[in-house]
């Protein structure tokens, strides 16, 4: 088997199928995908969910435009309701790395390491390849925010959203869900759905409802002018996010204070009436939590005492590039960091000269848009066009 390439993007999701697709409009450039395609979309995220990001923002960025979400439809010859399925939008990954990446290698990396001016990786049943350009597009599963008070207890009894593909194993048992984002708030309708008992406890003092946005679309023009396609964050914001060499320009503070902005945590106004017979305790968090008799105690910061079979985190991700397993340690030593982030240059490059990452990790350095399937329009542009120019 060759094992010399030009470039290596290890990650079969949305971010590395739409760089396999941009790499191949290089002329003879070497390029291997390796990975599972859209594995954490199908294993890390819950059947029955829903996307909460609207049609225009839900397509794999490909040079030609020609595999959108439309052509995808088109060739099945079967409608795609909005919000778009999960099970959906997996088969429509699997549909589009198909077309671009037909020779897809599904091993696992399991390291990478600097050799010579390009790099060393190896799969996970021992073979090694070289390449000159790496492109990392993992995804987040190893990122799962879990705070300090739930350390130590067994998953049996607390675990992240990100841990489960079927919420039907609670059908039955007491769940109590802490967030207020949407993916917190779609897994308490889902377990509701699934016959669990569900609570739902949020630090912030009201829910969130993206209502506006939904409210402001009807009137297409106005829309047009304060929301991109791109769909990332509020009126306005959504413009600017948008255009990830406009955002970079801000101060950094600027930035910093514009991103948090433009994921404040919020649910989809579709799942207001899913949730209305779920008790939602706004304003509070989790103090302590105990085992006791295979359930969990828990006490809330206002002195309430519950008992729940199972606690759910829907408390998102906090990027930390170091628990990329697969970063071999003296190549990581050599990243710039801030705050777990990679520090990218243009094209998405790394300290390390032909070490690309997209997706959630470029978001310190491009904008929030980074984190969503709709930033696949500018960043693997970005990153192809450096290569393109090296190579």
């Amino acid at each position: 088997m060759k094992n010399r390439f030009d470039a290596v993007v290890v990650g079969a999701g949305p971010y590395g199928l739409s760089t396999a697709a941009h790499l191949k409009t290089i002329p003879g450039l070497q390029t291997r995908v390796f990975g599972q395609t859209m594995s954490f979309w199908q294993q890390n995220m819950p059947a029955g969910m829903f996307l909460r990001s609207p049609w225009s923002a839900s397509h794999i960025a490909d040079p030609n435009n020609s595999l959108t979400l439309d052509a995808y439809v088109a060739a099945r010859g079967n409608h795609l309701p909005t919000p778009i399925p999960l099970d959906r939008f997996v088969d429509y990954g699997r549909w589009f790395q198909q077309k671009v990446a037909p020779d897809l290698d599904p091993r696992k990396i399991r390291q990478i390491e600097s050799a010579g001016e390009g790099f060393q990786l190896t799969t996970d049943d021992g073979e090694t390849v070289t390449s000159r350009c790496v492109v990392v597009a993992t995804g987040i599963a190893p990122f799962a925010r879990r705070t300090p008070e739930f350390n130590g207890l067994p998953s049996s009894l607390v675990s992240h959203a990100c841990d489960h593909s079927d919420l039907g194993r609670f059908s039955g048992k007491r769940v109590l869900v802490v967030g207020g984002g949407q993916s917190a708030l779609e897994s308490a309708a889902l377990l509701h759905e699934a016959k669990a008992d569900v609570e739902i406890v949020m630090r912030k003092p009201q829910l969130r409802w993206l209502k506006w946005r939904a409210a402001l679309l009807r009137i297409k023009l106005i829309g047009a002018l304060l929301y991109s396609p791109r769909d990332v964050g509020p009126a306005g914001i959504s413009q600017l996010v948008a255009r990830p060499d406009l955002f970079r320009l801000l101060p950094r503070t600027w930035q910093d204070k514009t991103a948090r902005r433009a994921i404040l945590p919020a649910g989809a106004v579709w799942l207001q009436d899913r949730l209305k017979d779920i008790k939602v305790r706004t304003g509070r968090y989790v103090k302590s939590v105990a085992p006791v008799n295979s359930r969990l105690r828990v006490g809330l910061d206002d002195a309430t005492e519950l008992e729940f079979d199972h606690l759910l985190l829907g408390t998102g991700y906090q990027i930390d590039i170091a628990k990329y397993d697969f970063l071999g340690k003296e190549l990581l030593n050599r990243i710039e960091r801030v705050n777990g982030y990679p520090v990218l240059k243009r094209g998405l490059e790394s300290s390390v000269p032909n070490l690309h990452f997209l997706g959630a990790p470029a978001a310190w350095s491009f904008g929030p848009v980074a984190r969503f399937v709709s930033g696949t329009y500018y960043c693997v542009k970005a990153v192809t066009s450096k290569i393109s120019s090296s190579n």
